[in-house]
């Protein structure tokens, strides 16, 4: 079953020349466009299907820097201040708010991880509070059980993913660019080996400049023109639940349930790192550049079955001219959820939290996690005028205005004033990769 998902209106038609096309419509992509338009420059975004319709409205809506890799850090603190901004900015509500997030955990080892994290973050300029056993058992007073510590991350906070990319789309449209679902892209057109359009199926759009935010898609798009791009996709599921007492804190994890609280009072639920493989062709071509995070997800990790196959987001084939294109079948990723693991998490979550025992089970749902072999993702230009923006590895909600605003500066010419070499395509087809942590 989908996500919620708020509805945005498509422009009217496709326009004859914009100066950037974006190509996906999740949290990246919108962001991208949200950037571009707010600095003036005419910009269209494509979607195959819905704004917002996959990843970006399936996951947790946590916006974080605690636990971040240290690539992302300074990414995700300036995404925290978009955020800020969005929520003030935009006319519709995204319900951000820094409710803080708070981790607890009984492994002594995990513990002392997690404060390792900290001291260095500090450095970076992060507020932590590092809690002793009685701490974290004050503050997790709703838990059925005492813990031995945690963390507790003040600055850090919350979003609804069903409204999130919808509003910002929104935003765009306010701000002069333009939304076009249903408006799938089939290829880049160029004259004297530069670009200059792109094909979709409403047309071709004039254009020199394009961004690829595609989400689970996106190696499958950089296939057809020639670009490699590793990338595996897990299928991740979720539930949400009715209203609890408000003993509860908004966001809490620990390593056997994560509880986020939902717009309207209700929470969503997951196992944090639980998933289904299903093998693909492309997942097997690249299998030997995932090695290393397989191995460190073991016992997380399971193989599914051919839902993957069906769908065709991981195609190593070539489009062919007449005949479909895979997202012109699949316009919406929307894998069945593990029943059993749905089962197990809101087992889980009543045990930990009794009060969750009046909750009743609204909804679940599957979404596919597109991530890159060493957990951090693509932005670059890959080629003359096409900049990848993806391979964001269950991190992208929260950090998806920093890389947007990131990657509407490498769509203007411009070098972005936060860091970004680290997210060259080029690492990952060349050299030993440093895999982030889950």
């Amino acid at each position: 079953m989908p996500a919620p998902l708020k509805i945005v209106r498509s422009d009217a038609s496709i326009p004859k020349k914009a100066d950037v096309v974006v190509i996906g419509g999740g949290i990246v992509g919108v962001c991208t466009a949200y950037y571009l338009a707010k600095d003036g420059v005419k910009v269209a975004l494509v979607e195959k299907g819905r704004i917002g319709a996959e990843q970006s409205s399936r996951n947790w809506g946590w916006c974080r820097q605690m636990n971040r890799d240290k690539r992302e850090l300074h990414v995700a603190t300036r995404s925290l201040e978009l955020w800020d901004a969005l929520q003030q900015d935009l006319e519709d509500d995204i319900a951000f708010r820094r409710c803080g997030l708070l981790y607890l955990s009984d492994d002594e080892a995990e513990i002392q991880n997690w404060a390792e994290w900290c001291r260095w973050a500090s450095t970076q300029g992060m507020r932590t509070e590092v809690l002793s056993a009685e701490k974290a058992t004050e503050r997790a007073v709703s838990s059925s059980k005492p813990w031995k510590g945690g963390v507790f991350s003040p600055t850090d906070g919350i979003a609804d993913p069903s409204a999130a990319a919808p509003a910002i789309a929104k935003g765009v449209q306010k701000q002069g660019g333009s939304i076009h679902q249903f408006c799938a892209a089939l290829g880049i057109e160029r004259r004297g080996g530069v670009i200059s359009g792109l094909i979709t199926e409403q047309g071709t759009i004039e254009t020199d400049r394009i961004v690829l935010a595609g989400g689970a898609w996106t190696s499958s798009f950089c296939r057809q023109l020639g670009v490699s791009f590793p990338q595996s996709s897990v299928r991740s599921s979720v539930l949400s639940v009715s209203a609890a007492p408000m003993h509860l804190p908004d966001a809490i994890h620990t390593k056997d349930v994560t509880l986020t609280r939902r717009t309207g009072g209700g929470f969503t639920l997951a196992i944090s790192g639980n998933a289904q493989l299903d093998p693909t062709v492309q997942s097997l071509r690249y299998a030997h550049r995932f090695r290393k995070m397989f191995f460190q997800r073991l016992g997380k990790l399971s193989i599914g079955g051919v839902q993957a196959l069906r769908y065709g987001h991981e195609s190593r084939r070539r489009w062919v001219a007449g005949k479909p294109a895979p997202m012109l079948t699949t316009r919406i990723l929307d894998p069945r959820p593990n029943r059993s693991l749905v089962e197990e998490t809101l087992r889980r979550a009543r045990i930990l939290f009794p009060e969750l025992g009046v909750s009743m089970v609204e909804n679940s749902w599957a979404s596919y996690i597109d991530s890159t072999p060493d957990g951090v993702p693509v932005i670059d230009e890959v080629q003359p005028g096409f900049i990848v923006s993806a391979g964001m590895s269950g991190h992208g909600f929260g950090v998806g205005p920093g890389y947007g605003q990131m990657t509407a500066a490498l769509a203007q010419g411009r070098t972005p004033d936060l860091s970004f070499g680290q997210y060259a395509l080029q690492r990952l087809l060349t050299g030993k990769l440093d895999v982030a942590g889950f």
